[in-house]
């Protein structure tokens, strides 16, 4: 079977694209895997299949590097606008829905993308640590020198305790700087870090400000460049009107025989 993709990134999370808008296209676990594959595949740290849904302008479905069905992915997602504006969907402001719900979209005349992503009602406080979630679940945890933290080997000992193996977790790492949040994170399902994670960077941004009420705009950096994350605090844990704000960008196109 040849199919036809699209790569996009994120800030360096990448994705392999899919526009399956007539429904012709059905991919196993493995294929999907494959298709991530770094060495023997296209290579990216997820799969997004562009369908079709009633009320909304498209589908998003996501799926893991390893081949499961994921949760939400703030990257992704902006990808996924930027892949629908291309092949024929423009609109001023987008619709659409994902495993997590309905979410909207625009597209900015500086080329970032704004989406907006679900409420968040329940935030858990530990010992220099957080926990909730932002469409996928995520363990956040304040450090020093997060520049030079060891990600892999921290966050893996975090995904895979006893209170978070069965399900998983995403794990961030975070430093406050001077004029921004600098964010790091290992993610369940590409069990490795990433240059980038749209949702954990919300949950890094709402996690940080769960005692200051009112309306917030904070400025990130990750390893694969810039993001912003606007919110605001309803206190008791609860915010609303959370916008994810980054770029999604276009790498190339191709197709390619999936046995």
């Amino acid at each position: 079977m040849e199919i036809q993709f699209s790569k996009y990134q994120g800030t360096g999370n990448d994705f392999v694209i899919i526009d399956n808008r007539d429904g012709s296209i059905a991919l196993s676990n493995a294929q999907i895997a494959f298709l991530c594959d770094r060495r023997f595949g296209v290579g990216a740290d997820g799969l997004i299949v562009l369908g079709t849904a009633t009320g909304f302008d498209f589908l998003m479905a996501y799926y893991n590097a390893d081949g499961t069905e994921g949760t939400m992915c703030g990257n992704g997602a902006r990808c996924l606008v930027q892949f629908a504006h291309d092949h024929g969907i423009v609109k001023e402001k987008y619709f659409f829905i994902a495993i997590d719900g309905p979410h909207e979209a625009t597209i900015e005349k500086n080329g970032w993308i704004h989406l907006k992503m679900s409420d968040v009602n329940t935030v858990e406080v530990g010992d220099h640590f957080f926990v909730t979630n932002t469409g996928s679940p995520h363990y956040v945890q304040l450090i020093n020198g997060v520049e030079n933290f060891d990600v892999v080997t921290a966050g893996k000992a975090i995904r895979y305790n006893e209170r978070f193996k069965a399900e998983g977790v995403n794990v961030n790492f975070i430093e406050f700087h001077d004029d921004h949040l600098f964010v790091r994170t290992y993610e369940r399902g590409v069990e490795n870090e990433t240059y980038s994670c749209g949702t954990g960077v919300t949950a890094s941004a709402i996690t940080t400000h769960l005692n200051i009420l009112g309306e917030h705009r904070v400025s990130i950096k990750t390893i694969g460049g810039a993001l912003a994350v606007s919110f605001n605090n309803q206190g008791g844990g609860h915010f609303n009107h959370i916008w994810l704000q980054g770029p999604g960008t276009f790498v190339y196109s191709a197709s390619i025989n999936l046995k």
